[in-house]
C-alpha cells in the first residue's frame, strides 16, 4: 500500500471540517463566489461526513458502492415516510454535489454527464427547500445556484498542496479504517488533528 506524501507545509486547519471550510473559502474568493456562513458551514461538514467510506457507500448485495442518483430519486418519490423522503433526497442532492464536484472524470468516462449531476441535484434540494425540517434557506441556495456551489467545491479540490481534498479524503479514510498511526502523521503534517473517537 502506498503512502501518500503531503507538501511539506501544513496547512492552517485544526480539523477536518475546518480544512474543508477553509479550502471553500479560498476557493470562493477565487471564483468571486460569494458564500455565506451557513452554506458554508454546510457543505464543509458535507464534505467532512463523505470522508468516512461507510458514509459514502452503499452495502447491498454483499457489494459496497454508490447507489445511482436515479435509484435514489425513485427511492424518495416511493416512500409515504416524508422524513425519509427528505433524507433520501438529501442524501441525492449531497452525492450530486460531492461526485459531480470532485469525480467528474470518472462519471464522464461512463457516459454521465456535468448535467446529470446539476438536474438532480437540484431538483433534490429544491424539494428540500420547501419540506425540510431544518436548512431551508441553505436548501434554496443550493438549488438556486446550483452550478456555483459545483464550482466552489470543485475549486476546493484543486491541488493547493501536493494533495488535493480527494487524496485527503481518501487518506483520511484510510486512517479510519485502520487506525494506522502513520496515516494519522501524514494529517498532522497537513495541519489536520485526527480524533480518535472517530475509528470504530
Amino acid at each position: 500500500m502506498s503512502i501518500i506524501t503531503p507538501s511539506s507545509t501544513p496547512l492552517k486547519a485544526g480539523s477536518l471540517p475546518d480544512y474543508f471550510r477553509d479550502r471553500l473559502q479560498h476557493s470562493a474568493r477565487a471564483q468571486a463566489i460569494a458564500v455565506d456562513e451557513d452554506t458554508l458551514w454546510y457543505l464543509g461538514t458535507m464534505m467532512t461526513r463523505f470522508a468516512r467510506s461507510d458514509r459514502l457507500f452503499d452495502h447491498g448485495a454483499g457489494r459496497r458502492g454508490i447507489r445511482p442518483l436515479a435509484l435514489l430519486y425513485a427511492d424518495a418519490r416511493e416512500t409515504r415516510d416524508e422524513r425519509q423522503r427528505c433524507q433520501l433526497l438529501q442524501r441525492l442532492g449531497d452525492l450530486a454535489l460531492f461526485l459531480g464536484a470532485l469525480y467528474p472524470e470518472i462519471f464522464a468516462r461512463r457516459g454521465v454527464r456535468r448535467d446529470y449531476f446539476i438536474g438532480m441535484g437540484s431538483g433534490a434540494y429544491d424539494y428540500l427547500a420547501d419540506n425540510a425540517a431544518a436548512n431551508r434557506p441553505v436548501f434554496r441556495r443550493l438549488t438556486r445556484q446550483f452550478v456555483h456551489w459545483l464550482n466552489l467545491i470543485a475549486g476546493a479540490g484543486e491541488r493547493g498542496t501536493n494533495m488535493s481534498a480527494a487524496d485527503i479524503l481518501r487518506l483520511h479514510n484510510l486512517w479510519l479504517e485502520t487506525g494506522n498511526p502513520r496515516f494519522a502523521d501524514q494529517l498532522r503534517l497537513l495541519g489536520i488533528q485526527p480524533d480518535a473517537r472517530s475509528l470504530n
